[in-house]
């Protein structure tokens, strides 16, 4: 059982797009200025439990994750540095539940769901000649994207290793980002050569 944005099979998926981003902006609300490490670490256990209840494919996801751990372990490293350990450990917990949280929307979530939610919002930009729908699109690409990007980066981490059996260079992380660079330009190319055809995609959302 796969766990993704086009397969409901979780209690997750079937919470309407709509509440799963209130409630992911207002859980971000609430931990930006929480600044006792202890209430963190309690918050990143009941997200982490929620992957647990997925099972096997809860657990996949989070190995698909651990690429951001030497992101987190540098701004919280940053962090101890010039604050001391305490603001580290804040940091490093808020980031990592902030995350997670995210990709937990993420994965439970279509994208014509999200366009639905984001679209309305856009609306407001429409007399400055924003089209909603691109924009919606825009900003769902990016949510579904993180787990594909961390995928490619783990396919990529893991041939180093077979090769070399040394740890990841940091030359491989700047080829990697320039290669999502890359993949943004060619996404935002083949929308702009569609023209962002909104009845295909209004389509596709009747059939989903």
């Amino acid at each position: 059982m796969m766990i993704d944005g086009l397969a409901p099979s979780t209690w997750l998926h079937r919470v309407p797009a709509g509440f799963k981003l209130a409630g992911l902006a207002l859980l971000s609300l609430l931990l930006l200025p929480v600044d006792d490490w202890r209430i963190l670490a309690g918050v990143l256990v009941l997200v982490l439990a929620v992957y647990a209840g997925f099972g096997r494919a809860g657990f996949a996801r989070l190995r698909l994750l651990r690429p951001l751990i030497p992101l987190l372990v540098v701004v919280g490293g940053v962090q101890v540095l010039s604050s001391g350990w305490h603001a580290g450990a804040v940091v490093g917990l808020r980031l990592l539940a902030m995350l997670l949280l995210a990709d937990l929307v993420s994965m439970t979530t279509t994208m014509t769901a999200l366009m639905d939610v984001l679209a309305p919002f856009f609306n407001l930009l429409r007399p400055l000649g924003v089209n909603p729908r691109k924009m919606a699109l825009a900003v769902a690409l990016v949510l579904r994207f993180v787990p594909v990007l961390l995928t490619r980066w783990r396919a990529r981490e893991e041939a180093w290793r077979a090769r070399t059996h040394r740890r990841v260079p940091l030359r491989l992380v700047a080829v990697f980002l320039a290669d999502i660079l890359q993949l943004a330009d060619r996404v935002a190319e083949s929308l702009d050569a569609r023209g962002f055809d909104t009845a295909v995609v209004d389509r596709q959302r009747k059939h989903s």
